[in-house]
């Protein structure tokens, strides 16, 4: 049997950050569950992509699959007997569907994409309980769309939970997946897109379109981050795609001090439309080019 491909299982790139990996398992988790996905393939696909999440998410199983593939979690494997080998742990019965969560020898589990356990995927999204009793008691899971500022400030809402009218604080750092224990209930955040700001974890990515003789002269330029404006300094010779790094100007993390940095991405404009004046320049500039210019 050909060797499984968990990168490919997950749909993502060997370079794929941990916040990447666990985006990937959630949304193939939720899409092949096999109380939502009736098809005959569901529940082998889940038992798969589960298997792929538990080494990618683990820094040193990644490692150790990175070196000798999917071998090495095999009985008798590289892994076998040591630190990611003689997976043990406990399984049981969800409606049709068998479940088995594994463990690795020394006991600990793995961090199921935000859930504290692989069976909270039922409480959350499937109404189900987990089959082993010790979280049978359900409670209540909403689901709470916010703005992407309102997700990186922080701010309060006042929302209809069971028939009541509740003011809930949404801390600082938050972003799509994060759970927040209210009460009784759990609340699982939604954050919109941003027209400008992309996220990767805890940083900032915006870009920002400058003309080829300022990128070769070099400027200054106004800069707009989740904190509001910033003056940098553009450095002559700019290349397109240079990413210029702006230190604690991201998003603060959810657990602890600290913040993320704002990246900007330099994309270099082309004119499309030149006057003759504009053209004999470029020309007479190329034909200078052998005396330094590159």
């Amino acid at each position: 049997m050909a060797a499984k491909d968990y990168y490919s299982i997950l749909g993502i790139s060997k370079n794929a950050t941990e916040t990447e990996i666990k985006k990937a398992y959630r949304k193939l988790a939720l899409e092949y569950h096999p109380d939502r996905n009736k098809s005959k393939e569901a529940e082998g696909k889940f038992k798969e992509i589960t298997k792929a999440y538990e080494v990618l998410s683990d820094s040193q199983k990644r490692k150790t699959y990175d070196q000798f593939g999917e071998a090495a979690f095999e009985q008798g494997g590289p892994g076998a007997g040591g630190p990611f080998g003689g997976f043990g742990g406990f399984s049981g019965q969800q409606g049709p569907f068998t479940y088995t969560y594994t463990t690795s020898g020394d006991g600990a589990g793995f961090d199921f994409g935000g859930f504290s356990d692989p069976f909270e995927i039922f409480e959350q999204f499937f109404g189900g309980a987990n089959p082993f009793g010790q979280r049978a008691q359900q409670r209540p899971v909403y689901s709470l769309n916010i703005s992407f500022m309102e997700a990186v400030k922080g701010t309060t809402k006042r929302v209809n939970m069971g028939g009541r009218t509740q003011t809930i604080k949404i801390p600082a750092g938050v972003d799509t997946g994060s759970r927040i224990r209210f009460g009784d209930s759990d609340i699982i955040m939604e954050v919109e897109p941003h027209s400008k700001f992309k996220r990767q974890g805890y940083d900032v990515v915006s870009e920002e379109d400058l003309s080829f003789p300022k990128a070769a002269l070099g400027t200054n330029l106004d800069v707009e981050t989740i904190e509001g404006n910033v003056k940098i300094k553009i450095p002559a010779g700019t290349q397109p795609d240079t990413l210029i790094r702006l230190r604690g100007k991201g998003v603060s993390h959810l657990a602890g001090s600290g913040k993320g940095d704002h990246y900007v991405r330099i994309r270099i404009l082309i004119p499309k439309n030149l006057t003759s004046k504009q053209k004999e320049l470029l020309k007479e500039f190329d034909g200078e080019k052998k005396s330094g210019w590159f």
